[in-house]
């Protein structure tokens, strides 16, 4: 890709954020979308498979999560929540919400004290679904992020037999995602309005 090209490619991609952060941030009824999209993930074959499942914390404006998550650990799945250090996510195995404390930037995350402890520790190929917010999406499974890259970086080493399933509204789908050569596809896209079928990392 040509430096012309690149330039074009970040021109286009900053323009879909922006109006993607807008749509979701005009979106109403957030509380109660969100819940009926996190009941269409646990309904999922894929959930009733797995054992380990990986939710997001929910920040800002996306499908929440938080509300859903007391419910998910009631049931008999391990729930495992990310959390950032250095530039990367780490996995905590997530037993009660009392476990969560807010952090830098306002973010739900697991409190400092217990992270290091080894029952709380996770590695990424435990996973066998995976939860993935999002900022922007098309029907083909494309995402895009806050452009940091820490998703990017979890994805890379999930299972292949582990799906990615994208949690948004309808409000943040687009025609088309520009994507790059090393850009992850998801399996699902699951909105309010509709379950999407991506191409995932075999596209």
């Amino acid at each position: 890709m040509s430096t012309g090209e690149l330039t074009e490619m970040q021109a286009r991609k900053k323009a879909i954020r922006e109006q993607a952060h807008a749509n979701r941030k005009a979106q109403e009824n957030k509380d109660e979308l969100s819940r009926a999209i996190c009941e269409k993930f646990v309904a999922l074959p894929a959930y009733a498979q797995a054992r380990t499942v990986m939710y997001y914390l929910d920040v800002r404006t996306e499908v929440r999560t938080r509300h859903y998550l007391p419910t998910a650990l009631a049931g008999a799945k391990r729930i495992v929540v990310p959390y950032c250090v250095e530039g990367a996510l780490e996995l905590f195995h997530l037993t009660s919400m009392d476990e969560l404390d807010v952090g830098m930037y306002k973010i739900l995350e697991p409190k400092p004290e217990l992270r290091a402890r080894p029952d709380k520790r996770v590695e990424v190929t435990e996973l066998d679904l995976i939860m993935v917010p999002g900022v922007a999406f098309d029907r083909s499974g494309a995402r895009m992020g806050h452009g940091m890259g820490y998703y990017d970086k979890l994805l890379e080493h999930v299972r292949p037999d582990a799906p990615l399933v994208a949690l948004a509204f309808e409000c943040q789908l687009f025609p088309e995602i520009p994507v790059a050569e090393h850009d992850i596809f998801m399996d699902q896209i699951l909105t309010e309005a509709a379950t999407y079928q991506g191409r995932g990392r075999q596209g």
